[in-house]
């Protein structure tokens, strides 16, 4: 039999096979107890025909599981489950205005990762399959900003429009703007959870944005410093 690890803030929970454990406001992991917006239980996790699994036991929250230095990501909504097959995975999920992250790993994986020596250099503006400007860049880097500068796994509050656009020097117009663009343009690229009826965006966009660039690797602390690169383009 395999164990798996779940980890967050650095306390580590070592799970065996035949167990299930769930995390969210009332679970065996309390995430946060006093975020109303948080399922009393999101994620859970048990071991069936041989595998681990993930499943979102929650009512509207979505999950993003990303492994592989960000080159696997998967998208799970309420009642979905999925395997875990690789050695160490990171679970995202955003409730209210707050990232949460956690980690988990077993020792017995279905498959191994191999490092891409081709991964992307600090500054560069095309990423995966979207090419966004220097100053789209800059905007997923603002929004992504405090679950970068966090360490290890834990909390991260998604900062407002206005926030970003004052740190960036922008106009709340031009913000909007420039989000609008982004958001259309990895819309285009298949990310889900970009696009919907208008006042069901204004926070789960920016949240669903912030979830796949950290989870994907697309933004990285290294790239902080371009925060305070002013060059910009008219997109």
């Amino acid at each position: 039999m395999t164990g798996l690890v779940v980890e967050f803030c650095g306390e580590e929970h070592l799970l065996a096979a035949g167990t299930s454990f769930a995390a969210g406001r009332e679970a065996d992991l309390v995430i946060d107890e006093d975020n109303v917006f948080l399922h009393r239980k999101l994620v859970e996790f048990t071991h069936d025909q041989g595998f681990w699994w993930i499943t979102n036991v929650g009512s509207r929250l979505s999950i993003t599981v990303s492994g592989g230095a960000g080159t696997l990501q998967s998208w799970i909504g309420p009642g979905v489950r999925l395997p875990i097959v690789l050695p160490a995975i990171s679970v995202l999920f955003t409730a209210g205005d707050t990232t949460y992250e956690i980690g988990v790993r077993t020792d017995l994986p279905v498959f191994e990762t191999v490092a891409d020596p081709m991964s992307s250099a600090v500054g560069e503006a095309t990423l995966g399959a979207v090419d966004l400007t220097p100053s789209q860049f800059r905007l997923v880097l603002g929004l992504a900003e405090n679950t970068l500068r966090r360490a290890g796994t834990g909390a991260s509050d998604v900062p407002s429009n206005a926030t970003i656009a004052a740190r960036l020097g922008w106009s709340i117009t031009t913000f909007n703007r420039k989000l609008d663009n982004v958001c259309d343009k990895f819309s285009r690229a298949g990310v889900k959870g970009l696009r919907g009826g208008s006042g069901q965006l204004a926070t789960q966009r920016r949240a669903r944005l912030v979830e796949y660039a950290v989870a994907a690797r697309l933004v990285r602390p290294e790239h902080l410093p371009l925060l305070d690169d002013t060059t910009e383009d008219s997109a």
